[in-house]
């Protein structure tokens, strides 16, 4: 049974950085893909960041790109979400979800599995 659980949200100011982990468990990943999405209140759930498990593709939202870089550690089982100069939009819930794909998706409903998410809050 696949688990995942997210670690590191918090409060920040804007301009500062945090980083998200997400620890996987349950199977081997090699042939899985893992993502971070995000949801803010009263919005839909959004695509953030892909990687293969193989580290060769990974695939961001524009908004996200060249602020936040998704990486893993497959001998800890583990991805990560670096986010710098954090915006207080930023603010919202991150989830790690996984899919059984080599090819990293932005589609939420390619993903199915789910962490319960971590609380990012950026203040202004």
């Amino acid at each position: 049974q696949v688990q995942l659980v997210e670690s590191g949200g918090g409060l920040v100011q804007a301009g500062g950085s945090l980083r998200l982990s997400c620890a996987a468990s349950g199977r081997t990943f090699t042939n899985y893909a893992l993502a971070w999405f995000r949801q803010a209140p009263g919005k839909e759930r959004e695509f953030v960041a892909a990687t293969s498990w193989s580290g060769d593709f990974a695939y961001y939202a524009n908004s996200m790109k060249g602020r936040f870089t998704i990486s893993r550690d497959s001998a800890k089982n583990t991805v990560y979400l670096q986010m710098n100069s954090l915006k207080p939009e930023d603010t919202a819930v991150y989830y790690c979800a996984a899919a059984r794909t080599m090819v990293p998706t932005p589609r939420a409903l390619d993903y199915g599995y789910w962490g319960q998410g971590t609380q990012v809050t950026v203040s202004s």
